[in-house]
């Protein structure tokens, strides 16, 4: 098998990294479109790690809708 489609990593449970160029080229070419969507993936991984209690969890999931909002 091709050493292409093997997996370096994964960010927040979710975005795959293929190698750690990868990861740089992530982070040199961030917009605040992906620097928003990169966020709420952290959270929403810390959220099934059971990092926050219900409190915090219905500020963070309003928190991220009015952030999420198209406009």
């Amino acid at each position: 098998m091709g050493q292409e489609n093997e997996k370096y990593g994964q960010l927040f449970g979710s975005v795959d990294l293929l190698s750690e160029e990868h990861l740089e080229l992530i982070l040199s070419q961030m917009t605040e479109e992906h620097a928003l969507y990169y966020l709420v993936e952290s959270v929403k991984a810390a959220h099934k790690r059971n990092a926050f209690s219900i409190g915090e969890t219905e500020v963070i999931s309003k928190s991220i809708r009015v952030l999420s909002r198209v406009e």
